[in-house]
């Protein structure tokens, strides 16, 4: 009997009682503790029940967080220091477990996504992956003004490049991997200034199973619109209300709005100037069964997000199958092909509505595309993006690097 193949996992965060990379990362390590014999560093669940309880196909060895790190909620958001703190403790780990003779074919720092934090895995002879890194994408030039000045905090960030040219830490984290993985790969380009062995894109979100399909009765000059999303301005929420203006021939074309924020009172107020305030609804936060409703009913997902590393509502459209027009950078760029959904370049405030409002017209006007996209959407979904396909994935990938 052939034996497992076994992999050292660092993963900060993980909970399945979290919400995004926390959760998404937990999927995916749940599904892959199935198929290969996983030794998995985190900190201790403070959510939901113990890791250990929550992956019972995996060995799990968790450390405390701090009492004193807890305390300053708004501190870790920014900063990440419990990042270190799991750092500090797995390394001492894994260093005594080495000298007890312990051995594993593979280590995958997972977490965090950033790409700015160096690896332990770098000071042991033990081949190793990073990623799926994601971020790091600016804000175009072009929006600059309309997106708002960036918190202190926020433009350090800016930093990144420079610590990619010069941080010896970083460096030798990166260039001692024998892979990297990126959310899209747009994060390569990211990456252009720190030495590399290998590249890949592996999109780090998938699903359990797609909705069962739905007849769209398709009614001429007529289409019902989504957008989903936190109400913030890199959501290309405004662009999709300022297209509206350039459909008003169109009086049967509506826009549905999920999600809060500052956004929304700007969107409103755009709305109203540009006269199709009628046609567009805001509901703002919605219950998760709510908005599986409007998936259910609406005919096309519109989500311009221009600094969006992956996209997970995309796939909640997906799942629907629902058309999609996006925009053809970042992970949006990457999740949507040709046989799911319409792409529309990123230019700037003034020319992105007219050409949602050109790819809205097109579907209009081909119904058996609009339907045709819709179910591509779908069957993409269930061919790469269950999580039993992309623990598959990974398990090749581990492979292709021992």
């Amino acid at each position: 009997m052939t034996s497992k193949l076994r992999a050292l996992i660092l993963a900060p965060h993980i909970d399945a009682y979290d919400v995004g990379e926390s959760l998404t990362r937990f999927r995916l390590l749940e599904e892959l503790s199935k198929i290969a014999d996983l030794t998995i560093l985190a900190l201790e669940c403070t959510k939901g029940p113990p890791l250990s309880e929550q992956l019972p196909n995996a060995e799990v060895v968790t450390f405390e967080e701090p009492e004193w790190l807890r305390r300053y909620e708004r501190m870790r958001a920014m900063f990440r220091p419990n990042i270190f703190v799991v750092a500090w403790f797995a390394e001492k780990w894994i260093r005594k477990s080495l000298s007890e003779g312990r051995t594993w074919d593979v280590a995958h720092q997972i977490l965090p996504a950033a790409p700015r934090y160096p690896t332990i895995f770098r000071k042991f002879d033990i081949p190793y992956i990073l990623g799926s890194l994601g971020g790091a994408l600016p804000t175009p030039k072009a929006f600059s003004s309309e997106c708002g000045s960036a918190s202190w905090y926020t433009r350090l960030r800016g930093l990144d490049q420079v610590r990619f040219k010069y941080d010896p830490y970083l460096r030798s984290s990166y260039a001692r991997a024998e892979l990297v993985l990126g959310v899209a790969p747009y994060m390569n380009d990211i990456l252009r200034a720190i030495p590399k062995k290998r590249f890949q894109p592996f999109l780090a979100i998938g699903v359990d199973s797609v909705e069962t399909a739905v007849e769209r009765r398709v009614v001429p000059q007529t289409m019902k619109m989504l957008h989903v999303g936190r109400a913030v301005r890199t959501k290309g929420l405004r662009d999709v209300v300022r297209a509206m203006a350039y459909l008003k021939e169109f009086p049967d074309v509506t826009l549905t709005s999920i999600g809060d924020g500052e956004e929304i009172a700007i969107c409103k107020a755009e709305a109203e100037r540009l006269g199709v305030s009628e046609r567009v609804q805001f509901l703002g936060k919605l219950p998760r069964e709510e908005i599986e409703k409007y998936y259910q009913e609406s005919d096309v997902f519109v989500f311009p997000s221009f600094r969006e590393s992956m996209g997970g509502v995309l796939f909640e459209a997906m799942r629907w199958g629902l058309p999609v027009i996006t925009v053809s950078a970042g992970g949006p760029g990457f999740i949507v092909d040709d046989g799911t959904g319409l792409r529309i370049p990123v230019t700037d405030p003034q020319k992105m509505p007219m050409d949602l409002a050109n790819a809205i017209k097109e579907l209009l006007a081909e119904p058996v595309l609009r339907n045709k996209l819709g179910a591509g959407g779908r069957q993409k979904l269930l061919a790469e993006h269950l999580w039993k396909i992309k623990a598959q994935e990974m398990l090749k990938t581990y492979k292709s690097v021992m």
